[in-house]
């Protein structure tokens, strides 16, 4: 696994699923790291305490990432802790599901907020620090990473998803111009867009034989993914390793993205 060490990760939604294993392995190589979460107290305290137990280095941070006043009084508090933040794994994501005729706004708003407002008022703060830090060459080559959670979804339109593909779309573009605009500052910001992941934002969509079934035809891999295999990808991506990608999203999809539909002709 790639090196974080000394550094310090802000893994946000990470009590669960692929923030809980981006945070798990974000420790393991080395980084201090920062869980926040909503829900799920005894969940991170337990996380804390297996990261403390190995020799890392973890604090816990209950916050809504769509409220300002929280997002700021977390990254306050992460600093306070470690002094400064290297890394930020901006994960925290939702679903509303609707018939687009039958959206209500705030099923609408409460995707959006989340989804985008909450990955860009993490990303400014993060941004905010690295800038007034800058690089320190003895931790990485970079005054600091994003890695935004995208989705698959960002490219394929989702009926019945409206408002979660239309947040991860605008992450996408969000992504890409605050790269374009940081990169003389030695700031890399990219995406990961996972496909069908064993998380239980999807549980449905996997936790039936049958429900499986019918998920893995959509996967040239033959497989459901496990969230390991994103939070590989995000260590990757947060270290020295990946110094040169800048403005991408990497698809962990098992080939979703290849429209399997076409293997027979479409």
């Amino acid at each position: 696994m790639a090196s974080l060490t000394g550094q310090t990760a802000l893994v946000t939604g990470a009590s669960s699923g692929i923030g809980k294993a981006i945070a798990l392995a974000m420790a393991a190589a080395g980084a201090n790291v920062g869980i926040n979460y909503i829900a799920g107290d005894d969940v991170v305290e337990q996380m804390v305490h297996d990261i403390e137990s190995s020799g890392g280095r973890a604090i816990p941070l209950k916050a809504d990432v769509s409220r300002e006043d929280e997002v700021l009084a977390m990254f306050r508090k992460l600093i306070g802790a470690f002094g400064t933040v290297d890394i930020l794994a901006s994960n925290a994501g939702i679903q509303k599901d609707s018939p687009f005729a039958n959206m209500t706004l705030a099923q609408w708003n409460a995707v959006l907020n989340v989804n985008l407002t909450g990955a860009f008022l993490c990303a400014r703060e993060a941004v905010k620090e690295f800038l007034r830090r800058g690089v320190v060459k003895e931790r990485s080559l970079a005054a600091g990473k994003i890695i935004f959670t995208s989705s698959v979804h960002e490219v394929i339109p989702w009926a019945g998803h409206a408002n979660y593909a239309t947040s991860k779309g605008g992450l996408a573009m969000l992504m890409k111009t605050i790269a374009q605009e940081l990169a003389s500052e030695k700031i890399r910001i990219n995406s990961i867009g996972p496909g069908a992941i064993k998380t239980p934002i999807n549980r449905k969509a996997w936790e039936t034989p049958e429900a499986a079934d019918a998920l893995r035809r959509l996967i040239p891999s033959g497989r459901i993914g496990e969230p390991k295999d994103i939070a590989s990808a995000a260590v990757w991506l947060a270290s020295d390793e990946s110094d040169y990608i800048n403005g991408t999203t990497i698809f962990v999809d098992g080939g979703m993205l290849l429209y399997p539909g076409f293997r027979t002709g479409g």
